[in-house]
């Protein structure tokens, strides 16, 4: 057979290193030479065919203890222009690559799909999920790779920032990773004990930034109702790209795959600078300190549970590829190897792969939300604690209902746990 190349898309998450070892393992043991492609498709893009690396079982043996990715990562988009996929299939050629491993998020699936079409067959490809997102469209109870440990770190350091909270008196708005879905941006949230998250999904655009830093200061006003001055909101960075753009002082800016280049918006920054000025205007002295947290996670070494997940995932994608396989992302379920087909990852023939989202209508995302210190739909129906919210904020009652109760309007509805 000729050789099995591995090339990994995106962002960083934990793991990578876990999949490109058990990944060059297996072949290895089955007679396939392994070539590591560097820094994504930026090189092979060109033409290039210098930035490879073997990968023996000497070479990846210990890896999968390492974070970030043994052989680079990059952005790099071969879709922008006809030639540079042409560019890729020649490289893959003259490399004697016919059998390739993509380890990526939703845009690098998409990619891998691309290849293959490109290939009309030649290149049999199998698609590794990684994504500390958590958003590659697997069933409800499967994560992506990396998910586990980023969460794991996160909490960690939210823990951490809690207790510098609350020896300050501050509170801390915490942007975490997570372009379209809040999945890390609640997971940290839940686990840790946050005060309150919030997550793009329960945000849908075009939302005014009123809104958002209103659901804040609310926060913070009940919070102070209750005795406390301190707090930490969670914010996944993809409620960016639902603020109405005319709201924000910097305009979006997008990147080479179209999407918001969110350290352009810096929206932690923005909306510490906003709802501190909301609190002074309420006449209530308080300090708001954004804090993003991304790189920290998303590099961090695999936690035993992705390690042994991704260890998993490559074995499986290397032995589906040399037994024949194409055009799948690889997955487990239920211990069980389940290949996905391309086909069926995307939201029509020819679009982009489908991305999971948090379901805002679940009973863990109820739960969460139950445990969060924000305004709520029954505040209004006790006269006694809205009296005292009021008061907190400096207004008349029927002022804060007039501000905060329209913050409800989406407020998911109780839920019990004995039907009927």
């Amino acid at each position: 057979m000729s050789k099995v190349g591995i090339v990994v898309a995106g962002g960083p998450a934990p793991g990578i290193n876990s999949v490109i070892a058990a990944a060059s393992i297996r072949a290895s043991l089955a007679g396939v030479d392994v070539l590591g492609i560097h820094d994504g498709f930026e090189w092979i893009m060109q033409g290039r065919t210098d930035r490879v690396t073997h990968l023996t079982i000497d070479t990846v043996s210990r890896l999968h203890f390492r974070g970030g990715s043994f052989i680079g990562i990059s952005r790099a988009n071969p879709t922008a222009a006809p030639e540079r996929m042409e560019n890729v299939l020649a490289s893959l050629d003259a490399l004697d690559i016919s059998m390739l491993i993509t380890i990526g998020g939703d845009g690098t699936a998409f990619l891998a799909n691309r290849v293959q079409q490109a290939s009309n067959g030649k290149i049999r490809v199998a698609h590794v999920p990684k994504t500390i997102d958590n958003d590659l469209p697997l069933p409800p109870d499967i994560d992506t790779f990396g998910y586990q440990t980023a969460r794991h770190i996160g909490a960690g350091i939210l823990n951490s920032l809690m207790v510098d909270a609350h020896s300050m008196s501050r509170w801390y708005f915490v942007v975490t990773m997570g372009r379209t879905a809040g999945h890390l941006a609640l997971g940290i949230g839940k686990a840790a004990g946050a005060t309150l998250t919030l997550i793009p999904e329960e945000f849908p655009a075009p939302t005014p930034l009123q809104t958002i830093v209103d659901t804040l200061v609310g926060a913070i006003v009940k919070r102070r109702t209750l005795g406390q001055r301190h707090g930490v909101a969670v914010i996944a960075e993809g409620i960016t790209t639902s603020i109405e753009p005319a709201d924000l002082e910097k305009p979006k800016v997008l990147d080479e795959h179209g999407n918001v280049r969110f350290s352009t918006v810096r929206i932690g920054d923005v909306l510490a600078d906003r709802v501190q000025r909301e609190l002074e205007k309420l006449g209530i002295a308080a300090s708001t300190i954004p804090k993003d947290i991304g790189y920290e996670v998303r590099s961090a070494d695999p936690i035993p549970s992705d390690m042994e997940y991704t260890r998993d995932l490559g074995y499986c994608a290397a032995r589906f590829l040399c037994e024949g396989g194409s055009g799948a992302m690889v997955t487990m379920q239920g211990g069980r190897f389940v290949p996905i087909p391309f086909s069926e990852m995307r939201n029509d023939k020819s679009g982009p792969t489908r991305v999971r989202l948090v379901d805002i209508n679940s009973e863990r995302y109820k739960i969460a939300r139950r445990y969060m210190i924000r305004i709520r739909r029954d505040d209004f129906t006790n006269p006694e604690l809205l009296a005292e919210l009021a008061d907190t904020a400096n207004m008349s009652v029927a002022d804060f209902r007039a501000r905060f109760e329209p913050l409800t309007e989406h407020e998911p509805p109780p839920f019990t746990m004995i039907p009927g």
